[in-house]
């Protein structure tokens, strides 16, 4: 089985991501570090050194091999719908999930975060809410599954996709939950 989690920067892709795995007893993949191996340095960097569209680049490339692994849970980063191929590889290759949490909510988890390139603005929430409406339509488009995160708990959001998988029979009676 392959699942992929796409959404906003602050969504929970990464710490959802890793529960997920770890209840389906699958690895797990971060889109973001694998980048990050690859290209030597923090995406930030990279981002003020070589630009976004140099990133995006590499982005396509990792997300290409990552969706080809035999089974994976996969946090994709925030930006990973923004090219038409990765959405398609991510749609066609994986169960896309689709963690939608509004601007606010993110701004809200992300204010104090400075390792966020796009984030660092005057204006956080201002483009938060750009962001927001440019990506939004294409994460839907990607997505099997839309989750609306809310303020439920990790543990919560984890049960929700394992149901959604259940009963979309992708996954069949994925381990119960842990009491941890």
């Amino acid at each position: 089985m392959k699942v992929a989690l796409v959404g906003m920067p602050g969504s929970g892709k990464s710490t959802v991501g890793r529960q997920l795995a770890r209840r389906l007893q699958l690895p797990f993949e971060d889109a973001d570090a694998r980048i990050e191996q690859r290209i030597g340095c923090s995406i930030r960097g990279f981002f003020d050194r070589e630009g976004e569209v140099r990133f995006r680049d590499i982005e396509v490339e990792a997300l290409d091999e990552l969706t080809q692994l035999e089974a994976v849970v996969l946090s994709t980063g925030g930006g990973a719908v923004l090219r038409p191929e990765n959405r398609q590889r991510l749609h066609d290759r994986t169960q896309v999930i689709y963690l939608r949490s509004t601007p606010e909510e993110l701004y809200r988890r992300l204010r104090h975060d400075r390792n966020r390139p796009l984030l660092q603005v005057a204006d956080p929430l201002r483009k938060l809410k750009e962001l927001f409406a440019e990506r939004d339509p294409l994460y839907r488009e990607t997505a099997h599954f839309v989750l609306e995160t809310g303020r439920p708990s990790v543990a919560t959001l984890v049960n929700m996709i394992c149901m959604q998988l259940e009963l979309a029979g992708i996954a069949t009676n994925p381990a119960a939950p842990s009491r941890s």
